[in-house]
């Protein structure tokens, strides 16, 4: 693994810094390659339990695509792979069972915001930048964002945003409900870090299965989904984290969970 992926270790938070500053952080097959073996790394390490993503500098969390390495491809095979990959990594980070979050620091355009569509949490700079500006390059968003940006925020919405190629600020985009929250820029990591010890602070167990719940549950139809949850809550009372927590609240102390 070069440097275009920083991983660094927070004790139970991994942190992950797309490290281009001079294309803005954009992805092309390398980088993406090196992301997809950093959250390898961090969903098989037992001693992480949630994953930050941001960007390098001050001006980009992902400005989009490497358009100077889209526009070297020619023929079909060539778009489909990277199509393939981004697709593949994408669906990777949406499907870990560890929570996640991006701490958007800058601009989160195009492929930007497809990787943020993916995140559980998403928490922004009030410098942030959001947007899906494929059309004015005669593309379309291609990562996942015409389906997911459908079905997390209001579809006319979602369809302006992709016919017009605008870009919208932090807080248009927490009014729409695509970020969680805005922060100033300077209160960004800070902010973020204590959100993620927070959420590592439980048990990394029910987490798993409360993940797999919702992702699993929203791609069914409601009487399925409801199925699931029942069984998924069936296995999270028989787990000693379960009682632990239970055991705690009654003795007014801090539980301490173990992931069992």
């Amino acid at each position: 693994m070069t440097d275009r992926i920083k991983y660094e270790r927070r004790e139970a938070v991994a942190l992950f810094t797309i490290n281009r500053p001079s294309t803005l952080n954009a992805l092309d097959m390398d980088t993406l390659a090196e992301l997809d073996a950093a959250v390898t790394k961090a969903e098989q390490d037992q001693n992480v339990r949630v994953i930050v993503f941001t960007g390098a500098g001050d001006r980009a969390f992902v400005a989009g695509g490497d358009i100077a390495d889209l526009n070297s491809r020619q023929g079909l095979p060539h778009y489909l792979e990277l199509g393939e990959r981004m697709h593949a990594v994408f669906r990777h980070i949406e499907m870990l069972d560890k929570p996640t979050i991006s701490a958007v620091n800058g601009w989160a355009l195009g492929g930007g915001t497809e990787l943020l569509l993916c995140t559980d949490i998403r928490i922004a700079a009030d410098t942030a930048k959001f947007g899906l500006p494929e059309i004015t390059l005669g593309l379309f968003p291609g990562a996942g964002g015409t389906q997911r940006l459908t079905r997390q925020i209001p579809l006319c919405k979602a369809k302006e945003l992709m016919f017009t190629g605008d870009r919208i600020g932090a807080e248009d985009a927490e009014r729409l409900g695509l970020i969680n929250k805005v922060v100033s820029a300077g209160e960004l990591m800070t902010t973020v870090m204590e959100l993620a010890d927070q959420i590592a602070a439980k048990s990394p167990l029910i987490l798993k299965l409360l993940k797999r719940t919702l992702v699993d549950g929203d791609e069914m139809p409601l009487r399925a989904a409801l199925r699931h949850e029942q069984a998924m809550i069936g296995l999270v009372l028989d787990s000693s984290d379960a009682h632990e927590g239970c055991s705690a609240f009654t003795e007014r102390r801090k539980a301490q969970f173990r992931g069992l």
